[in-house]
């Protein structure tokens, strides 16, 4: 029994490392998604697109980058992060997108 049990702990060890790694990485994307949505409502009421950056940037992952783009018809909010994991320099990062479009508000400006 103790030996199946020392062989059985590292591939259980790592199967529990992947799934925390995945929850950290859909967290991200959340984050994301929120923020995104967040900056396309705010932008397409007509605040100012550098109040809008950083309001989505104060949601998003640490390390976003915020592209909001406003035409007289929609307003399109990316978010990008890359996500690394807490623990342990071997696994990949990820990067992780949203994006969110808003109907522009009719007689706002650029």
């Amino acid at each position: 029994m103790t030996a199946e049990t020392a062989a059985a702990l590292p591939a259980l060890m790592v199967v529990l490392g992947a799934g925390l790694w995945a929850v950290a990485a859909v967290e991200a994307r959340l984050e994301c998604v929120d923020a995104a949505r967040a900056g396309a409502r705010g932008a397409s009421r007509g605040e100012s697109l550098e109040r809008v950056r950083g309001g989505v940037l104060s949601v998003a992952p640490p390390g976003a980058v915020v592209t909001v783009t406003r035409s007289a018809e929609v307003t399109r909010v990316e978010v990008s992060a890359t996500v690394k994991p807490r623990w342990g320099a071997s696994l990949p990062s990820v990067t992780v997108h949203a994006t969110a479009v808003s109907v522009t508000e009719p007689g706002l400006e650029r």
